[in-house]
């Protein structure tokens, strides 16, 4: 999952991050850490990101190794802060060097690209996942494929589908019931999707404008929407790129 790095694009960053089991926080080495770096560290921590590793980019531009060792220890600084692990692996690496095959030290990037995977691969944990559960999946985005329907698109929360299974969509409007006539992941056709996979459905005989970002798709009759619950939010301050004003009773803010 990219997440965007603008400030701008905070729902986007939330909608990506929820569904992580760790992350690679990059900073370009010539800049440091940035606003929106501080920010997506925070709502990497609220959406419950559980690990991130650094990738420390654009080395090749900063000749002084005293300034790339300073930008690191703020980046730790900063993951110190939002209740990250300080020690975690940080890699100096060129993303420019390691894709141009007549960059400066090409070879040497390249290895540091490789490194960071290997980083991943150890210090990720892999991740339990419910399989035996009913199963659901938070809908992300929803396309239309020209001649064959509509696809839905998700991490799967929990549980199996087989194709051709019966389904329900549920959320924001009355219940619909399809099936699952397709399934694809990493644009390999599936006979099954499981819990953990990032999944595209082939929904049968529903339109694009049928469902949307926020439903769900779950096993019949196992899930149940609610308009009313309570929940516990956290505010973002002033700093932290969050509200300037004080709010009151009532106040109606938006969710993503």
């Amino acid at each position: 999952v990219d997440c965007p790095g603008h400030a701008d694009f905070v729902k986007n960053m939330i909608t990506g991050a929820a569904q992580m089991d760790g992350a690679i926080l990059v900073v370009a080495a010539t800049d440091g850490p940035m606003a929106q770096t501080r920010e997506h560290v925070l709502l990497a921590r609220q959406v419950g990101v559980p690990k991130i590793l650094v990738a420390l980019n654009k080395c090749d531009m900063v000749d002084d190794e005293e300034l790339i060792e300073l930008v690191e220890e703020e980046v730790r600084d900063l993951l110190d802060e939002n209740g990250f692990d300080r020690d975690c692996p940080v890699v100096h690496t060129s993303a420019y060097g390691a894709l141009h095959d007549d960059a400066p030290d090409h070879e040497k990037w390249v290895e540091t690209v490789k490194e960071l995977m290997n980083d991943v691969d150890d210090y990720i944990p892999t991740p339990v996942h419910d399989l035996d559960k009913p199963f659901l999946m938070p809908i992300e985005d929803v396309f239309t494929i020209s001649g064959r329907g509509t696809v839905v698109t998700g991490r799967v929360e929990r549980g199996k589908l087989p194709i051709n299974t019966n389904v329900e969509i549920v959320g924001i409007r009355p219940t619909q019931t399809t099936t699952v006539t397709s399934i694809e992941t990493f644009h390999k056709q599936m006979d099954e999707c499981e819990a953990g996979d990032n999944t595209g459905l082939l929904l049968r005989g529903l339109g694009r404008t049928d469902v949307e970002r926020g439903q769900v798709v779950a096993a019949p009759g196992s899930v149940t929407p609610h308009t009313k619950f309570e929940g516990e939010v956290y505010v973002l301050t002033k700093d932290e790129g969050g509200r300037h004003s004080p709010f009151f009773s009532n106040y109606r803010p938006q969710f993503y």
